[in-house]
């Protein structure tokens, strides 16, 4: 039994299905980690999700921004945005099923016997493991109550506040929280977002840094497997990090990441037009 890590997706299925098939993927024995992004933007979002779907028992999913901003659209919340590639999930006759799914993956799981995390976006500088455990926890809590959900998403969207602080409440504590795991890629040592720039680490605006360099980052040294961030072209030289978002929607390469053994394989792939 292997277990490997992909990177963002993004409706990129056939890339996908070249590495499973390169590393003999057998679902019924193997387990594979995804970083989020599963959809939006590449061509075939709908059969990426489908196949996903198929193979739901094998898999670890978190989630992205692309995939909350799906539940957004298909709870008539969010407008579809030019380049979107959601309206086929939307209009689906399987959709029900696909979305409540999508709804019930966690936004950062821990592998405990391989010391692991894995993560969409990464966790901020001044918290532990346990505190961003707890946080990761009422979002995903939100997202399966079926009361809170419309209340969630519809409040999800916006870049303030830019740092956490304990005494927030209903959605905007949500907003925070889910800033961090989906969208960060730069902040200050205590937790200050910018999420405006989206460059390389060199485009960080003046006292900010990515987000895994500060010295006082509270999880260095854990083990922790990330996407979200394609112009980092998978180099992060973070100890223990892994970078998976190669940009492949982008014209890049997939990378899967066989977890315990450190092998990695990309594929160039192009997809169907």
């Amino acid at each position: 039994m292997a277990t490997y890590a992909v990177g963002d997706l993004q409706g990129c299925l056939k890339p996908l299905q070249c590495l499973l098939e390169r590393v003999s993927f057998d679902p019924a024995q193997d387990k594979l980690w995804l970083v989020g992004d599963l959809v939006n933007r590449g061509p075939q979002s709908l059969e990426t999700l489908r196949f996903l779907y198929g193979i739901r028992d094998a898999l670890t999913c978190v989630l992205g921004n692309h995939d909350l901003h799906l539940l957004a659209v298909a709870h008539n919340i969010e407008r579809l945005k030019k380049g979107d590639t959601l309206r086929e999930i939307i209009e689906a006759p399987d959709a029900a099923d696909l979305l409540d799914w999508l709804r019930r993956q966690k936004l950062l799981h821990y592998d405990a016997e391989r010391d692991t995390v894995l993560v969409h976006a990464g966790i901020p500088p001044q918290w532990s493991l346990h505190k961003a455990l707890r946080r990761a926890a009422e979002v995903e809590d939100a997202l399966r109550d079926d009361a809170r959900l419309p209340l969630f998403l519809d409040g999800m969207y916006g870049n303030e506040p830019a740092k956490w602080d304990g005494d927030l409440h209903g959605v905007t504590r949500l907003r925070v929280i889910t800033n961090y795991f989906t969208r960060m890629r730069f902040c200050t040592a205590d937790g200050t977002l910018d999420l405006k720039s989206k460059e390389g680490v060199g485009s960080a605006p003046p006292g900010y840094a990515p987000w895994f360099s500060h010295k006082q980052r509270k999880t260095r040294g854990q083990k922790i497997i990330f996407g979200h961030w394609a112009a980092l072209e998978g180099q992060c030289h973070e100890p223990g990090l892994f970078a998976l978002d190669t940009g492949c929607v982008w014209g890049g390469q997939m990378s899967l990441l066989n977890i315990d053994s450190g092998e990695y394989h990309r594929c160039a792939c192009k997809e169907p037009a």
